[in-house]
């Protein structure tokens, strides 16, 4: 395993893992001694970042989600994990009740939803801290500045540490990370988004934005990344959900894009040159990227999260590293 820093303030920063395991379905579609299996398994590998967020997986039973949390306050428990493993979770888009979800009746991120939220999942999760706290959509029933104070005021008080931003505008971004610079308050520093090799298609109206897809690494995200260095990337769905290498997991329209065809052939050159597998492929390119990113991976089994563990060390050379980036 190798291991890099996220955050800039020595009191919060954390040493993680370069491969982040998602947490999205433990507990629920995915049983508790499978998830414990393949947490046992990351952590015998040397993996130290874990994700999930107080709403996974409302959509399983109808419910209101926190499956997930409370898995991994179990598993934490059975085997004396403590403060090495880094766990990051998330707030904002926990339904309010049962049978509604974050598209018509979300949480959002006023200063009370975020202490009630963190102190909820604190509990769940069995630590005294969050390691890191994200905003998981945004809010925009709220003033910005209210988001912006309730999350640092958990900063000063010790209860959480980093602080994150998914599925925002990049001007939102900048704007919360603004508000924070000018009133000293400390702001969003790992930013997890959608992002793969292939490209997905970002203009299409969603429900939680008519502009397009706010959760997908567009142009303006990469160029803000870019210029802001000391930023992290925390990549989710770089598998696509199965889509590069199984059938029965076809790509959606999402990615209809016309360089399709020719970066899943430039893939597969790759990976018959190295002998490695068409996943492994594209999680080296996140890693070793221009904009390096934090792959976030999930596993439904041990075989799955192995697969991904060995991306790791999987070194492309610049002529193949060349061949995937200039492929449009």
């Amino acid at each position: 395993m190798r291991y890099r820093t996220i955050g800039a303030d020595p009191a919060t920063q954390r040493e993680v893992s370069v491969l982040s395991l998602g947490a999205m379905l433990f507990g629920s579609a995915t049983d508790e001694a499978t998830s414990y299996a393949i947490l046992d398994r990351y952590v015998e590998a040397g993996g130290t970042f874990i994700d999930t967020s107080d709403n996974y997986a409302f959509w399983v039973d109808g419910g209101q989600g926190g499956q997930s949390e409370e898995l991994l306050g179990r598993w934490r428990r059975s085997r004396g994990v403590g403060d090495e493993i880094v766990i990051a979770t998330k707030l904002g888009a926990r339904p309010l009740a049962p049978g509604t979800s974050y598209l018509d009746n979300a949480e959002g991120l006023s200063a009370k939803v975020i202490r009630e939220s963190a102190e909820r999942s604190r509990e769940r999760l069995g630590v005294q801290r969050l390691d890191l706290l994200y905003a998981h959509i945004e809010d925009r029933t709220v003033p910005l500045a209210e988001t912006v104070e309730g999350f640092a005021e958990l900063v000063a008080e010790g209860t959480v540490g980093l602080l994150g931003a998914s599925n925002h505008r990049a001007w939102r971004v900048e704007r919360a990370r603004a508000l924070a610079a000018a009133a000293g308050l400390p702001g969003y520093e790992v930013l997890q988004y959608h992002h793969s090799y292939l490209p997905r298609r970002t203009d299409v109206p969603r429900q939680l934005d008519p502009d397009g897809d706010p959760g997908a690494t567009g142009g303006d995200l990469l160029s803000y990344l870019r210029a802001e260095p000391q930023l992290t990337l925390v990549a989710y769905s770089p598998l696509l959900k199965g889509a590069f290498t199984r059938a029965d997991k076809p790509l959606g329209p999402e990615y209809d894009l016309p360089s399709a065809p020719r970066r899943l052939a430039a893939l597969r050159e790759v990976a018959a040159q190295t002998g490695a597998t068409v996943n492994q492929v594209v999680l080296a390119w996140l890693l070793g990227g221009a904009v390096p990113s934090i792959p976030l991976v999930g596993a439904s089994s041990v075989a799955q999260l192995d697969e991904s563990l060995a991306a790791v060390e999987l070194e492309l050379t610049d002529e193949q590293r060349h061949r995937l980036d200039t492929t449009w």
